[in-house]
């Protein structure tokens, strides 16, 4: 992850959170900067940033969180978390790395190797997918794509150096990962596209919608469209729960 992209993927999702467009000011940059000196992966920096947003939600405050400094001190407690997570790492297989089956392996739902594995095979498959759309010119899909492998890559490699990894920690970072491209395929596709395949949804929900309470529908409905509109384009399932 470059020194550009870290900046570029913390002001997008604190900007996409928001919901309101704000330039962030030279403080919040200054903030950025710091987490990037100190080494603070990517993944956790987002996920700290969902996590403040969505306490932010929960409490219902009438007040518009207004600086990325609102989301510091969880970033710092997913830091902490993080580190705690890597202590003992390199000590498992004398070669710097972390043993497989290793003791530490032992909370997560797959093992190890199968886990990596398919984070490896998501990757190459977006990796493909990639290569496809340049045929038809740069996009809004081609722009997350690259932002999906890099965010991908940077996963893979602490995953596999950490002493206990976290199998929670990267769902939640595959899912935001899942969701950046979820929100630009939609982007590419033209008003037309979307309602067609919105429509057949729908008709494929009609023998259920009576069945099912409003708001149940409507999230049942959108996850049906995502679900088609990723497999019309190619678009792998990166969750561990398709592994």
């Amino acid at each position: 992850m470059n020194y550009f992209n870290y900046f570029t993927e913390v002001e997008e999702a604190f900007i996409r959170r928001r919901g309101k467009p704000l330039l962030l000011s030279p403080a919040d940059w200054a903030l950025i900067e710091s987490w990037k000196e100190r080494g603070i992966p990517l993944h956790i920096v987002l996920s700290g940033i969902e996590r403040a947003f969505d306490s932010h939600a929960a409490s219902r405050r009438r007040r518009s969180v207004k600086s990325l400094f609102y989301c510091q001190e969880e970033v710092e407690a997913q830091y902490a978390e993080w580190l705690e997570s890597r202590v003992g790492a390199g000590q498992g297989d004398g070669t710097g790395g972390h043993d497989a089956g290793g003791a530490g392996d032992s909370g997560l739902p797959f093992p190890r190797a199968a886990i990596l594995d398919h984070l490896a095979h998501a990757r190459a498959a977006l990796w493909q997918l990639r290569r496809e759309r340049e045929k038809q010119g740069a996009d809004e899909l081609s722009e997350a794509l690259d932002r999906a492998i890099a965010r991908l890559e940077e996963l893979e490699r602490d995953f596999a150096a950490a002493a206990r990894p976290s199998a929670e920690q990267l769902e939640t970072s595959l899912t935001q990962i899942e969701a950046l491209l979820d929100r630009a395929l939609r982007a590419s596709l033209t008003p037309t596209e979307i309602a067609k395949a919105r429509a057949a949804a729908v008709e494929q929900l009609q023998p259920y919608a009576g069945r099912m309470q409003a708001e149940i529908y409507e999230q049942t409905l959108e996850n049906l469209l995502a679900k088609s509109l990723r497999e019309r384009s190619g678009v792998p399932r990166l969750s561990l729960y398709y592994l």
